[in-house]
Parts: C-alpha cells; structure tokens; sequence
C-alpha cells in the first residue's frame, strides 16, 4: 500500500539522549501528505522576518502574529535566535524594554547558570513542525535554555557527566527525535487529508515519563523493557484536536538508536478505527 508508518519540544529530557532515530514500521497510505497550494500554513511565506537589529533583513521586517493559546512563552520570541542570535546573546540582564507586552514575560531563560562549567550556545533551531495559531513554526530550545531546564528539574552538573560537546550531541539528538515523530503523525495524518486538505498543525504537547501506557506495560509484560520517557503531542487537525502517544525505547545493548513508538491515542471512535485499519494493513501485507 505504500510506505512505511511507525505504530508508536519538544520536552527537555535528559534520558539516554545518545543516539540516532529508529523507527518500528506498519504499512500505510503516504497519499496528499503535501499539502494543497492554497493552504497559506504551509507557505514559505511562514518563516517569521528577523528582527529589526539585523540590518541586511530591514526592509523585510514584518510585526510577529499573535501568538496561539497554550503556547509556552519561550516561543514568543524564539525567532530572534534563530534569524539574529547575536540579538539575544549580548548576555545583559532583563530591563523593563526587555518584557513582551503581548503576555509580559521576559525573554527566555538564555543566561549561564550559576557555577556553569562551560559557555553554551544559545542559538535555536527552527523546526519543520507548524505551530497551531501562527503562521511560524516551532523552534527548539538552545544548549543553554537546555542546560537551564535540567537544572530545574533537579539535575546537577558532575565532571564525569557531560561535557560542552555532549550538550551539542543531546541537542541534535533532541531535535532529530521531534523531526520524526512529527514525520509519523503526518502519516498518520495522512489518512484524514481530505477533511483536513491543508495539513495538522502541533498545538501543545507534555512529557509524561512515568505515566506508562496500557500498551508499554503489555510489552513491559512480554519482556521488553519499559520506555525511558512518554510524550503527548496535542495536534490540531482544521480545527479538532487530536492527541497523539510517543513512546521513547532505549535501542537495545550496543545498539544507538532511540526506537519511537508513536500513534493516536485510545481517546475517541476515530482514533481506534484508525488504528484498527493500520494493523489490518500491517497483517494483511506481511
């Protein structure tokens, strides 16, 4: 029937964050996962204009959309490290000018530790995930928004642990595991390109590491080990939301690969019909 599907932000996780994407597989339909020309989502016209402190950039310089409910307030400004980093790295404390009046936060958290062994980049990537609400598409966080988010989860530095070109590592390793797990919602997705022509957009998502789901512990049951971490993605389809369960597995011994195990959740009729016809595929074209 086609290519390939996994049956399985972006959290910031330190689990085993060595290692490249596998994915497990089922036959699918990859029919209209581009979407239609008019959709103006998915646009080129997206990408955010630089601020205007880039001085090759101002006359394209455009006013930053309002940004969609839901939306963690990192992202508001993410762009101005991504199109002019130098922008947000002068490393000066927050002023009044500094505060976003659109939901009075500061800038994020892009200043080094206290005691931080080594610099880190804070320069961010733009992801290929559309943002629900906006025209711009996520963007991940830094080495140092990274570092700064361990610490608060109660991680603490050692010398044997990680060292500054680990940092850059964990963030590539972070960020490629997004770009897939979106690539397996959109073939999920696929199977509703005609209620939703112009394509999913992600709205919010959360991490749920120690919420193991019904089929993790059936497996945890058969022998396999359980996920090192779980995601919810809440994606909006035109309109609907629709969550989505990532579940992250350790590749194995020797082994550098983090295998996704990414599909709808058990929520709704749709969401198991869904399901149901993909096994049937897998069953049926093996």
């Amino acid at each position: 029937m086609g290519s390939r599907c996994v049956l399985v932000l972006q959290s910031e996780t330190m689990s085993s964050p060595f290692g490249t994407v596998k994915a497990e597989a089922v036959v699918m339909s990859d029919e209209s996962r581009a979407p239609p020309p008019g959709c103006p989502m998915h646009q080129d016209a997206k990408r955010a204009a630089p601020p205007s402190e880039c001085p090759m950039h101002t006359a394209s310089t455009t006013e930053q959309p309002k940004s969609a409910p839901d939306v963690p307030a990192h992202q508001d400004r993410a762009y101005e490290f991504v199109q002019c980093p130098v922008t947000g790295a002068r490393g000066s404390k927050n002023t009044a000018s500094d505060i976003n009046p659109a939901n009075m936060m500061p800038p994020p958290n892009q200043q080094p530790s206290s005691g931080q062994p080594f610099p880190l980049s804070v320069m961010r990537e733009e992801s290929h995930i559309p943002r629900s609400g906006s025209d711009q598409n996520w963007v991940y966080p830094s080495e140092q928004m990274f570092w700064n988010a361990m610490l608060r989860k109660g991680w603490r530095w050692k010398e044997q642990d990680i060292s500054q070109k680990d940092m850059t590592n964990i963030i590539n390793i972070h960020n490629q595991n997004n770009e897939q797990a979106w690539t397996e919602i959109l073939r999920w997705e696929a199977l509703h390109s005609k209620e939703c022509p112009c394509g999913p957009a992600l709205k919010r998502f959360g991490g749920k590491a120690k919420e193991f789901t019904p089929r993790a512990r059936f497996r945890h049951w058969m022998g396999h080990k359980l996920p090192f971490d779980r995601h919810d993605w809440i994606v909006d389809r035109c309109g609907k939301e629709v969550r989505y369960v990532i579940d992250y597995y350790d590749g194995g011994r020797g082994s550098s690969h983090t295998i996704l195990d990414v599909r709808p959740a058990f929520d709704s009729l749709e969401a198991v019909w869904d399901r149901m016809k993909v096994a049937w595929w897998r069953w049926t074209s093996s």
